[in-house]
């Protein structure tokens, strides 16, 4: 059978349809081969720490506990803190019955264990014993405290078939009722899987342009309110944290006052509430009973306004449909008036759009648009980013100043083969999504065991759905 025939072959076999060459380079024999540097041959890595029973218990105001599960396993050397966030967040099963998870052996277990299953489906590994040298050397990784997966990893792997594993997704809204709604139902079904979103609204045309059938239209301030509630009412996918949300707008929108005092308008409110004896709590009464809460605001600027800003020039907004001139300020005062916003209530953020498009690392595939909720994860529309951490601290020496290169690299190689893997066979909230993290993938995996482009690979790992295309 050729090459293409095989590729034919895997696409209809696999989950999301997104065999590569290189999966198909791997079902060859050419998978990838790993060194033991953290684990033994023959030693089962939960054998090579110290096991402890304890409590976890987190108190919330006035001393009542908000959460407990007693007599949870975890290594001796792991703090209380870290045993009550892994033990309240991503323990799965209901309390209290035999399901529930009661170790953090059964938790890591449970993701490595799957994700090596989904490797050696797809013939990532060179051999059995590249196989489990990858099983063991990832599995001390997470009890060493040496790396860590986002949060949807820890929910999800193990437990559904085809879990939803990115941190965050970048959507698109165009200036169609159909559009806006189907907004609203991609961000449900993120909140509802553990994720988070970002999205620019730019392209819904202004409150103050008509519509095709007569009227004004509403801008995309008051779709935000719609999107706002929703949020509000989605706990992530039940998994214990609130849902995140980046709304953007461009600067030369023209509901950009709008948008930059809609949060600090609501801000506002809520202290007249608080005022009148209302819980002032995150979400007590005050709060929850206005709008904006559950986003992160940022207005989108160019080089050319922030040189209108050091200028002292007006600065106009065109309107979305025809491009015509819709208003005209003072530069310097629609920065005053971000700062002002910002320092009354935390938004709106400002993100410099020319810069993130010149270090854009895949151009030629479209422009960055939006970010996810924390922006750390800049990239595509219609994309997903799957997130990890390394421990920097576990890597250096403090009592010589010296950094263990080699052990990082090593790392490095594991965690980004990981990524990789857990991409592949992950589930996605749209269509687009999903055909935008399949062709981000590929070769990624392979190409990390060599020498070349080490720092690119550190500079991606937050980034595996798509920085090699």
């Amino acid at each position: 059978m050729d090459e293409s025939a095989v590729v034919t072959e895997m696409r209809a076999s696999t989950p999301q349809g997104g065999a590569t060459v290189a999966e198909v380079r791997r079902h060859e024999g050419q998978g990838l081969k790993f060194t033991r540097r953290l684990s033994t041959q023959g030693v089962d890595p939960y054998d090579t720490v110290e096991w402890e029973l304890r409590d976890a218990v987190i108190e919330g105001e006035g001393g009542n506990v908000v959460f407990e599960q007693r007599g949870v396993e975890f290594p001796a050397p792991w703090s209380q803190l870290a045993t009550n966030v892994v033990t309240s967040k991503y323990f799965r099963g209901h309390m209290d019955s035999p399901e529930r998870e009661h170790s953090i052996r059964q938790l890591i277990s449970r993701v490595v264990s799957t994700i090596t299953g989904w490797g050696e489906k797809q013939g990532y590994f060179a051999s059995d014993s590249d196989r489990d040298i990858f099983h063991d050397e990832l599995t001390l990784l997470m009890l060493d405290q040496q790396a860590c997966f986002n949060s949807p990893v820890w929910f999800n792997v193990g437990v559904e078939e085809h879990p939803q594993c990115s941190a965050c997704f970048i959507l698109s809204v165009d200036d169609t009722m159909d559009s806006i709604l189907d907004w609203y139902r991609k961000e449900g079904r993120i909140f509802k899987g553990g994720s988070g979103s970002g999205v620019n609204l730019s392209r819904i045309r202004s409150s103050k342009e008509s519509l095709a059938g007569g009227g004004t239209a509403s801008g995309p301030v008051s779709f935000m309110r719609a999107a706002d509630a929703s949020a509000g009412v989605i706990k992530s996918g039940g998994k214990t944290r609130r849902a995140a949300k980046m709304v953007v707008l461009d600067v030369g929108h023209p509901d950009i006052n709008e948008f930059i005092t809609c949060k600090s308008d609501e801000e506002k409110k809520a202290w007249v509430l608080i005022d009148a004896g209302y819980d002032a709590s995150l979400d007590g009464a005050a709060y929850s009973s206005i709008f904006f809460q559950n986003a992160n605001n940022s207005v989108r600027v160019t080089d050319e306004f922030m040189d209108a800003v050091i200028k002292d020039r007006q600065w106009e907004t065109h309107n979305v449909t025809d491009g015509a001139v819709a208003d005209s300020y003072s530069a310097r005062g629609l920065m005053r008036k971000i700062a002002e916003a910002t320092h009354l209530c935390g938004d709106p953020g400002l993100q410099f759009d020319t810069t993130i498009n010149d270090w854009h690392t895949c151009p030629a595939s479209g422009r960055i648009n939006a970010s996810n909720p924390c922006s750390e994860y800049m990239h595509l529309d219609n994309s997903a980013c799957n997130l990890s951490s390394l421990n920097l601290l576990k890597f250096a020496d403090t009592a010589t100043g010296k950094f263990d290169v080699d052990g990082f690299r090593h790392a490095v190689d594991i965690m980004v083969t990981a990524q990789d893997i857990v991409v592949d066979n992950s589930s996605y909230p749209t269509e687009e999504i999903t055909v935008n993290a399949s062709a981000g993938t590929g070769e990624f995996a392979y190409q990390t065991s060599s020498e070349a482009g080490w720092d690119f690979l550190v500079f991606c790992i937050d980034n595996s759905a798509g920085c090699l295309r």
